[in-house]
């Protein structure tokens, strides 16, 4: 029999590497797209339609998995979702129809959303309340290495195979990878012989048990949820507003290049690559010190501090840019604002999850990342209008007072209860 060491090692590298699989083989379309082009004819529309089939079927799959990760194996869950990754990449290999194409790709989508709620449902029953944040920061980093080095690997092989042969064999190493997340992923440390870990629980509370059987509309009734769901609603969706149009309001309200606006893209991955880990980690050594308690979470300092700094650095940005602008500073505010939004959005996905009873722990976490979807559409086409109608100017202001109300608010009711599900008598 292992230890907990052995099989947290094994765990999260094989949910790594798995991970990792699953997000390259999100973007094996995007990676191969010119080459499909001058095989197959499509407009723009067509790119469309295809991405925005993915988005729409990963949006609804990812509740969808949140959910059912209380009711399944969340390795089981986990492992299929990877399967199918892999078997709808092959399946895209072979075909030539943009229809095709867009119905393969919907069906990747409902199979994306299969991988990241079993992770978060697995590192919680592995990992004690003082080292979740962190590993889940690592464990997410996945993204940013497949999505780094996806490119550069997806241009290689098609250089030397066809784009036929390059999603087909990423497909096959996804299907392989299956089978061995299959054997070494355990839901949890009983399935191999071992204690489980009970998050914010001491051995022998019997009150903090009873959560175990918090229904769903206890869950929805829990007013913090409701305050998550406001707060990581707004960071998510300026986050995606400066994402999507920060270039362009640089380019067209501030006189930049189109090269200090791609550069102020690629600062902004950067420090929201710092944030993350900074988050999970920083946020631990607090709950490592202070321990998970019914009333305010040890995160929230810094959840505050960086919601707040997103405000500050979406005010720098939008007063402080003009045409005779340092480009260095462009740069500097770029990672500052990666930095204070990525943080946040690592911070609301562990504390969802942390604060739910265990059994609707991945349920909370589904319910709060559908949130943050709706985030992400209002900084589409509604956000866009704004600025057609008025100025670029005008939308980031209004992005920066969102952010501003949602950090006073938060502010104020930081002590509220924030273990979610039934409430024992005593605090009735």
């Amino acid at each position: 029999m292992g230890s907990y060491g052995y099989y947290r090692t094994t765990i999260f590298t094989s949910m790594f590497v798995g991970y990792t699989l699953y997000y390259f083989n999100r973007k094996t379309f995007s990676f191969v797209m010119p080459s499909i082009m001058q095989e197959v004819t499509l407009e723009k529309d067509d790119l469309g339609l295809i991405t925005s089939s993915q988005s729409l079927a990963y949006a609804i799959s990812k509740f969808i998995s949140g959910v059912l990760s209380d009711q399944i194996s969340a390795r089981l869950l986990f492992c299929t979702g990877l399967f199918l990754v892999g078997v709808v990449n092959v399946a895209f290999s072979w075909s030539s129809s943009v229809m095709v194409f867009a119905i393969l790709w919907f069906l990747n989508g409902l199979a994306q959303g299969f991988g990241w709620p079993p992770c978060g449902k697995i590192l919680r029953k592995w990992f004690e309340p003082s080292q979740f944040g962190t590993w889940w920061a690592v464990l997410s980093t996945s993204m940013n290495l497949a999505g780094s080095l996806g490119p550069i690997i997806a241009a290689t092989m098609a250089l030397s195979y066809s784009w036929r042969q390059t999603l087909s064999m990423s497909g096959c190493v996804a299907i392989g990878a299956t089978f061995l997340c299959l054997i070494f992923i355990r839901n949890e440390p009983k399935d191999v012989g071992l204690t489980n870990i009970e998050p914010g629980q001491k051995k022998g509370d019997k009150k903090g048990a009873a959560r175990d059987d918090s229904t769903l509309r206890e869950l929805l009734l829990s007013p913090y949820l409701w305050v998550l769901n406001f707060g990581y609603l707004v960071v998510f969706g300026v986050k995606t507003c400066c994402t999507d149009w920060g270039q362009l309001f640089l380019i067209q309200d501030k006189g930049q290049s189109a090269l200090i606006g791609s550069s102020f893209m690629s600062a902004l991955e950067v420090g929201g690559f710092l944030g993350s880990l900074a988050a999970g980690y920083l946020s631990d050594r607090a709950v490592a010190r202070h321990g998970l308690r019914s009333h305010g979470n040890p995160r929230h300092g810094l959840l505050l501090s960086m919601m707040a700094g997103m405000a500050v650095s979406l005010h720098l940005f939008r007063v402080t840019v003009a045409p005779e602008s340092p480009k260095l500073w462009i740069l500097i505010l770029g990672v500052f604002f990666g930095f204070c939004s990525y943080g946040p959005i690592a911070l609301f996905g562990v504390i969802a999850n942390e604060s739910a009873p265990p059994n609707l722990c991945g349920t909370s976490h589904a319910i709060v990342a559908l949130m943050a979807n709706v985030g992400g559409f209002l900084a589409g086409l509604p956000f866009s209008t704004i600025a057609k109608h008025y100025s670029w100017d005008m939308a980031f202001w209004i992005a920066e007072v969102s952010c501003t109300i949602a950090t006073v608010a938060f502010f104020l009711l930081r002590n509220i209860r924030t273990k979610m599900g039934r409430v024992p008598r005593k605090e009735d």
